[in-house]
């Protein structure tokens, strides 16, 4: 999906947006995601395109699937209206663009540490840190199958 395709979708809907890698998906994700979207009407998903996930320092092997296929497999969920990749190591300039009504981040974040929250008070929006699902991470998949 397109930025522009992604802005047409919201046409007065409570926008969600959240971001990641994505790189093998697990129970985790799909809470994560369905929390997200319970919090509004259209769930945008902001995907690290293999390049920018290599500048996150996850390791020599990352991303083990690449963009296309992670792409395939998160805009297969029935809760995410759309995915759209981002060449950048931080979605500050999607959100920019997006102006998401909520930015949706994981429990282990910190808003204080959250490069994108200036972009984010600066047009009025939410930042909500969504729960965890205890024990289901990608750094423990990756840990099991011997990548990290």
């Amino acid at each position: 999906m397109t930025v522009e395709e992604a802005l047409a979708l919201r046409k007065g809907k409570k926008l969600v947006f959240t971001n990641g890698v994505f790189d093998i998906l697990h129970a985790g994700h799909v809470q994560y995601l369905q929390y997200a979207r319970s919090l509004g009407d259209l769930l945008i998903v902001g995907m690290n395109t293999d390049e920018s996930v290599r500048t996150l320092g996850k390791g020599p092997n990352r991303p083990v699937n690449p963009l296309e296929d992670r792409l395939f497999v998160l805009e297969a969920l029935k809760v995410v209206d759309g995915v759209v990749p981002f060449p950048q190591s931080t979605p500050e300039e999607l959100i920019g663009i997006l102006k998401p009504d909520i930015h949706v981040k994981g429990g282990d974040y910190r808003i204080e540490d959250m490069k994108e929250a200036k972009v984010v008070a600066s047009y009025g929006g939410q930042i909500i840190l969504a729960p965890l699902l205890p024990g289901r991470s990608s750094t423990s998949v990756f840990k099991k199958v011997g990548l990290e």
